[in-house]
């Protein structure tokens, strides 16, 4: 409870830096989201000062591009592994145009593959506020902890825009069925042991088939999937995205 109260308060100290609640124009900006056997009303949120600096830096919004993907940021919603909103008012997916690019080469491949099909996007560019309360409610031991949040001590390549958490819609409008649900923590989510856990009956054909198509596809591209995250792929490294990006914080967009 004690530590439900402090991110929550944590979040409501951050929001107040973006916007005041009192006198803010509703977003026309709503995004459409599908889940299997779930329907999601849209958000409406206030302005996004977030936003707008994410744009100041050099960030750029996915939907501008390529508007047939459906973005369903799952940290700007209670469907999450938190179990709380604290991206605030950030309701759309920006990444670095490098980023961008690649992410235009895997639409175009899955198009070619299957051209009824569609990406949603779960997750972008991330702060590094968001970061620190990922890291402090992830419920997995200490020393494994970095196996699935990376430490914002370090910074995770979210901070840089240069990463994504994304799945594939089929022609029905369902998320495909990759054997886990997205933020599963454990083995069955290892890209590594897709065939492992195939062989021995824990993912299905399906199941299989589906991870198979988003990891090729992601990687044809340009992309390098994480080794505990099929949903996650990283345009370039860490290293990288130090040495080229500003690392996003709240803190030096509070006066945008």
């Amino acid at each position: 409870m004690l530590k439900k109260l402090r991110i929550l308060l944590i979040i409501l100290v951050l929001s107040s830096c973006f916007y005041d609640c009192q006198s803010k124009q509703s977003s026309d900006n709503q995004v459409k989201t599908v889940e299997q056997n779930l329907v999601v009303t849209p958000k409406i949120k206030p302005e996004s000062k977030a936003e707008k600096c994410l744009q100041s830096m050099g960030l750029v919004n996915i939907k501008d591009s390529l508007p047939n993907l459906i973005i369903d940021l799952k940290y700007s919603t209670t469907d999450n592994f938190i179990g709380i909103d604290f991206y605030g008012d950030i309701t759309n997916a920006f990444v670095q145009n490098e980023c961008l690019i690649k992410l235009q080469n895997a639409y175009q491949i899955l198009q070619n593959k299957k051209p009824e099909y569609t990406f949603i996007v779960f997750d972008a560019v991330r702060s590094l506020e968001a970061q620190q309360l990922m890291w402090d409610s992830v419920d997995v031991p200490q020393n494994i902890k970095h196996w699935y949040v990376a430490n914002p001590a370090k910074g995770s390549i979210h901070n840089f825009g240069m990463a994504l958490d994304i799945s594939i819609i089929d022609d029905a409008g369902n998320v495909l069925d990759m054997g886990t649900e997205f933020d599963y923590f454990g083995e069955l989510a290892y890209p590594n042991k897709t065939e492992y856990f195939y062989q021995n009956g824990d993912l299905s054909e399906q199941q299989y088939q589906n991870r198979n198509l988003l990891m090729s596809i992601m990687a044809d591209a340009g992309f390098y999937v994480s080794k505990t995250e099929w949903w996650h792929y990283n345009a370039a490294s860490l290293a990288y995205s130090k040495n080229k990006y500003e690392i996003f914080s709240l803190k030096n967009c509070a006066d945008e």
